[in-house]
């Protein structure tokens, strides 16, 4: 794991890029990278996987602050095989953070200093964000869809434990199961002792000898899952559902995190959707326009008949009430509008032609209302 990229470099951001330039870009990767583009492709799906883990991070303002501060052993317990307590590195060990224990000491905390969380707490398990992709059919009617995801789950060979079989973690020799070491310094206020986390057993109190094979002590190893989740009918692109309790699970007995997923919808070659009402337009012809017909109309629930009168219009716009998409969490529904364009026959022979010059020859301004009122219109503002 010593390999992972950086998450900003992942997202193709920088550091102090906003919240609507990330979640942005994240849309940006991961529809590139999406598994229904690129079915049977190992490295497109890593890649996709990659830009959900950098995006679960730096979404979250406590975990990328500690990501910020650490890098990937703050956000990511089984990073390295340690987490935090490797400390800064060789260069500030026995320095800052021994002064900041002094300070602390002296002053309670007055120089901003805290103190470590304890080890032994429970810990909620992190959240899991993913993004998933569905037809314009199955966001307005429902479904379920099955959301690929890895989480770290409690090992199953040590039953959280980290310690081989047969075996249990032991009281730390160097601070005796307290968590802490006294450390006395010389400072220029002269001999001060203080308690510091146990380098040893990082405050735990307690090591393991033999760790478990298969989680290397951990107690928790991160396994590969598909999630069956329900899509409500009415959902649109761009919400997100949440599932409780489907994100990494806690440490120490701690709960588990949430799986927050973020719907993208397909679009529709017919229908168009605002909020809950749906759009779409169908051709007549010059006939039905004239004469009124009975046309067939598509709907999100399948076909109707309606009866478009005498003389409409290109253009004009009717309202089916109730046959829009399903309002969620609730029993009513938007509208559908549907907009008739009037189709103009072409490529006609010469006998079509004579009929509709004689047809037109027969007709006069009572016919025309639009046209008659333009010219009055164009008579009266030059006389």
């Amino acid at each position: 794991m010593a390999d992972k990229r950086d998450y900003y470099e992942v997202l193709g951001i920088q550091k102090n890029a906003s919240e609507d330039e990330m979640k942005k870009a994240y849309r940006q990767m991961a529809k590139k990278y999406h598994p229904d583009l690129h079915p049977n492709d190992k490295e497109a799906e890593e890649k996709f996987k990659e830009v959900n883990e950098a995006y679960e991070v730096l979404s979250d303002p406590s975990k990328k602050e500690r990501y910020d501060q650490f890098g990937h052993a703050g956000v990511d317990p089984s990073y390295g095989g340690g987490g935090y307590g490797g400390g800064f590195g060789g260069g500030f060990s026995g320095g800052f953070s021994d002064m900041g224990d002094i300070f602390d000491s002296l002053f309670g905390g007055a120089f901003g200093g805290t103190r470590s969380a304890n080890p032994n707490a429970p810990r909620q398990g992190q959240d899991i964000n993913r993004n998933a992709t569905i037809s314009f059919m199955d966001a307005c009617n429902g479904c379920k869809i099955d959301v690929s995801i890895d989480r770290m789950e409690k090992c199953d060979d040590c039953g959280g434990s980290g310690c081989a079989a047969g075996s249990s973690p032991q009281i730390c020799p160097e601070c005796q199961g307290t968590g802490q070491v006294k450390v006395t310094q010389r400072t220029p206020f002269g001999v001060i002792s203080s308690a510091k986390t146990c380098p040893r057993c990082g405050g735990k109190g307690k090591t393991i000898a033999n760790p478990c094979l298969k989680c290397h002590g951990v107690g928790r190893i991160r396994i590969n899952k598909k999630i069956n989740v329900d899509v409500p009918a009415g959902i649109d692109d761009g919400q997100t559902l949440q599932v409780r309790g489907q994100g990494d699970h806690g440490a120490n007995g701690g709960p588990s995190g949430d799986l927050t997923v973020t719907i993208s919808v397909r679009p529709d070659p017919i229908f168009q959707r605002n909020g809950y009402d749906i759009h779409c337009e169908i051709p007549i012809t010059y006939t039905q326009a004239a004469l009124g017909d009975e046309i067939t109309v598509p709907t999100i629930d399948g076909k109707v008949k309606y009866n478009i009168s005498e003389g409409t219009q290109s253009g004009t716009m009717f309202r089916l009430r109730g046959k829009g998409v399903k309002k969620i969490n609730r029993s009513d529904r938007g509208d559908q509008y549907v907009k008739v364009n009037v189709e103009i026959p072409a490529n006609l022979t010469k006998k079509q032609k004579d009929a509709l010059r004689e047809f037109e020859s027969s007709l006069n301004d009572s016919n025309y209302q639009k046209r008659r009122t333009f010219f009055d219109k164009i008579k009266e503002a030059f006389q």
